[in-house]
């Protein structure tokens, strides 16, 4: 069962350089756990003036255990205060369709 990370930031100028080696060092992290990126933009269009990010990033999990494996994950530690002393991010986690409707 597919499980989705969903987030939006909002970059400062001061959070950029840091933000950007987080990014660097991040993707492989996230695939080793079995993570694909769908989107990864900074392409965003919003449709809500409360809501307009630098940013946002969609990853496929195969299944719950494998997203909390990568976040919980002791690499994953080692680089998470890049992004949170450089941006300020908006993430949920929501399972896919197919958990919806009892596939």
């Amino acid at each position: 069962m597919s499980y989705y990370f969903m987030v939006d930031t909002y970059i400062s100028e001061e959070g950029f350089g840091e933000y950007n080696d987080y990014i660097a060092r991040v993707r492989p992290i996230v695939e080793q756990y079995g993570g694909r990126y769908l989107v990864r933009t900074n392409t965003v269009v919003s449709l809500n003036d409360g809501r307009c990010p630098q940013r946002s990033i969609v990853i496929e999990f195969p299944d719950k255990t494998a997203l909390e494996r990568c976040f919980s994950s002791t690499e994953y530690k080692a680089i998470m205060m890049k992004r949170v002393n450089s941006v300020d991010s908006r993430a949920i986690i929501v399972p896919g369709i197919e958990e919806e409707i009892g596939q």
